[in-house]
């Protein structure tokens, strides 16, 4: 197996690892303001035990707990969901189903042999016994580890025996009965392998807990700096699971016995670091609070003056998201994307943050954001333990200087292109997980700075693979997509964040709304589909480059109907694309004519070769407008279309651009509905729409700027 597949592979697997722990923050936050809500010292007499105040709340934590007390069941349902090929559902009530019966079959085991395996059955299941009860049945205490194993081979049994073929008499039996049919016969040898190895497995992690309780400042900056170093390749999951979920340091994991202790931390001004060493792997977070914020800074401050405007719209909120939530990836990619040695400084010093507040004897859960720092921390145990919050809040403080200050330093030495400091052509933008990925492959084969190609790329992957496509067109700015299984489409925010204006799902039929760059998309995304050579395809010509910044974008003008008809505002036409103005605000007009003209000087950015059912326009006034002749046109091929102008040509207003037979279009069951849409229209707050009404070509006003 080649050393990208066995990543993909890891990748995969760390993927869906996080299925469940999704779940996590949400189920944290409730426990811990539950307890916050319970605490006499902090609430008064309204918390004492046996007021309603306290019933509620006591109700409120139980439910809270549901996810911690359960979690090798969440793992064993929600793991196969993200390795399943098809039918992920299914594939979850499998591998329930097969991690019931292997933990019967241990149970059976131990009952009957117990001391032949070294363990001691008759014994109360809890923690140091080894055993434990998962869904009222006593076994091994395997934790989540187990759960994942199960889950793993039973998401191997779905995706080899799903769709085997048995007789038809015995059909009853086929699909998820005859999958979860094989992983019975399999789970008996495998729990009695577990019988076997899964104690001595038990003792080496318990030396393991004690290695690492005992490591100090060493454990907890290697376990941070591996964390944050890891996140690139998506195996960071790998680093932070087994602590903060699993027994890597205590049992049932850092976030679930720091919630069970929680009163106890809060009434005790015992240190911190005493009581709980096992906290110092869950101070992950704090360069999320105190660092990001300064490196974020830097890039402002770093910026050209022109643009900061804009990179402080893009940086506040992805900096405000890191801080209140720990959610980092905007501001993260964007480090690898540009400029990778800003990632490799950001993972050294959030590691040397971490040791610094572990040395001054912080400890806790501090592993998200602002959110879980209050909390889960900062309210319940302020009363004893201010001098060690202050302590963190001002060690913070300077780490924010010092990000600051490194960030600042090496993106003017090594000129890095963060967003602010690319050229007047380039759009200042962060950059997601995905895009960071594609970059890293079209390095591989000499594109790196092709931005298209990556598009194509992120666009390929989030479309579900290449074997989930069926069929590829496109029109003049959609990338039409015939895919297997629409199950395993992404989200329109994945590609959004690529770059496209939108997503369009219908079924197996996809739209992915790319723009006017959309041949040359094309044109990359069909060599990564047959698995060719990116660098070397020859892609349509690119659409004339974007205005200059010195284009006066506050220029009165108008621009005159396109054809002669019944003007509509753009929400109307029968096309998500241009009704939810994906593609920039504008008109539609119901044409009585048939020729399209210039509606007024311009040039000519874009023709849609070989269909000529769509043309781009840029005005004097740095406007760009897509005129886009009918819906699903393209799939006329030209046919009932005549352009008499090409890329790069001047026209002037009234002149001839496109004939179109309105009877051809008719026939073939397509609306002939002609959209005028200011693809750029978010930078003219100043543009207005003229009101429904009968329009004539180059003679009356339907946009003005």
């Amino acid at each position: 197996m080649s050393k990208d597949r066995v990543m993909q592979e890891l990748q995969r697997f760390g993927g869906a690892m996080y299925t469940p722990v999704i779940l996590f923050a949400f189920f944290g936050l409730t426990v811990a303001i539950s307890i916050i809500c319970k605490n006499t010292m902090l609430l008064g007499s309204i918390a004492d035990k046996g007021t309603v105040w306290y019933d509620f709340w006591y109700v409120v934590e139980q439910g809270g707990w549901a996810v911690f007390a359960q979690m090798p069941i969440l793992f064993a349902i929600a793991v196969p969901i993200g390795f399943a090929k098809k039918e992920p559902g299914r594939a979850a009530m499998e591998s329930f189903m097969i991690y019931m019966v292997f933990n019967y079959f241990i149970s059976a085991f131990l009952a009957l042999h117990g001391d032949f395996f070294g363990v001691d059955y008759s014994a109360k299941a809890g923690a140091g016994t080894g055993l434990a009860m998962i869904a009222n049945i006593k076994t091994l205490d395997m934790g989540m580890l187990g759960a994942i194993f199960i889950a793993c081979v039973s998401s191997y049994l779905h995706n080899h025996f799903y769709d085997t073929e048995i007789p038809e008499w015995l059909g009853i039996f086929k699909g998820p009965a005859f999958v979860v049919a094989v992983g019975f016969a399999l789970m008996i040898p495998m729990a009695l392998v577990f019988c076997f190895v899964w104690p001595a497995i038990q003792h080496v992690i318990e030396n393991f807990q004690f290695f690492l309780k005992t490591s100090g400042i060493v454990g907890v900056w290697c376990y941070t700096f591996s964390e944050r170093i890891l996140l690139p390749a998506g195996l960071h999951h790998f680093i932070y699971l087994p602590f903060i979920f699993g027994p890597a340091v205590c049992d049932g994991g850092i976030q679930a016995y720091w919630l069970q202790h929680l009163n106890d931390f809060a009434t005790s001004a015992q240190s911190l670091k005493e009581m709980f060493p096992q906290g110092g792997f869950a101070l992950h977070g704090s360069s999320k609070v105190f660092g990001l914020p300064g490196a974020a800074l830097a890039m402002y401050v770093c910026a050209r003056p022109e643009k900061k405007k804009k990179v402080a719209t893009l940086l506040i909120p992805a900096t405000l998201t890191a801080v209140l939530c720990g959610i980092t990836e905007p501001l993260e990619f964007t480090f690898l994307f540009v400029a990778p040695l800003l990632y490799a400084v950001h993972a050294l010093l959030a590691a040397t943050l971490s040791a610094t507040l572990y040395f001054f004897g912080l400890s806790g859960n501090f592993g998200g954001g602002l959110i879980d720092c209050f909390v889960q921390n900062w309210i319940p145990l302020f009363k004893y333990h201010a001098g060690t919050y202050i302590m963190q809040i001002v060690i913070g403080a300077v780490f924010f200087c010092i990000y600051f200050v490194v960030f600042r330093y090496l993106i003017l030495k090594n000129d890095y292109p963060t967003p602010g400091r690319t050229s007047d052509d380039t759009e200042d933008k962060l950059f997601s997980k995905a895009e960071y990925q594609a970059k890293k492959e079209m390095e591989q084969m000499g594109l790196a700075g092709n931005k298209l190609a990556i598009q194509a790329r992120v666009y390929l992957d989030s479309l579900g693979g290449p074997s989930n496509i069926k069929e590829v067109t496109n029109c003049a700015t959609r990338l039409r997509v015939t895919v297997a299984d629409p199950d395993k489409v992404s989200s329109s925010s994945k590609f959004t964040k690529a770059g496209a204006y939108g997503l369009v799902k219908n079924g197996h039929a996809i739209q992915v709304i790319v723009g006017m760059n959309v041949p040359q998309v094309r044109g990359y995304f069909d060599a990564l589909l047959k698995g060719g050579d990116v660098s070397e395809i020859s892609a349509p010509s690119a659409p004339t480059a974007a205005a200059p910044d010195h284009a006066d974008k506050g220029l009165a003008m108008g621009i005159k109907a396109c054809v002669s008809g019944q003007l509509i505002d753009m929400t109307e036409v029968k096309d998500e694309m241009f009704s939810k103005k994906m593609m920039g605000d504008g008109v539609a007009i119901e044409p009585t004519g048939d020729t399209v003209v210039a509606p007024a000087d311009a040039e000519v950015t874009m023709v849609m070769a070989d269909s000529n059912h769509a043309v781009g326009l840029r005005f004097e006034n740095g406007a760009e407008l897509l005129i886009h002749i009918g819906i699903d046109t393209v799939n006329l091929k030209g046919q009932g279309f005549e352009c008499y102008v090409k890329q790069g040509d001047k026209v002037k207003a009234g002149q001839k651009l496109i004939k179109f037979d309105k009877q051809v279009i008719a026939d073939a069951g397509y609306a002939n509905t002609v959209m005028m849409a200011i693809t750029n229209s978010a930078e003219y707050p100043q543009l207005k729409k003229a009101e429904d009404q009968k329009v004539v070509a180059n003679e009356t006003n339907v946009i003005s700027f």
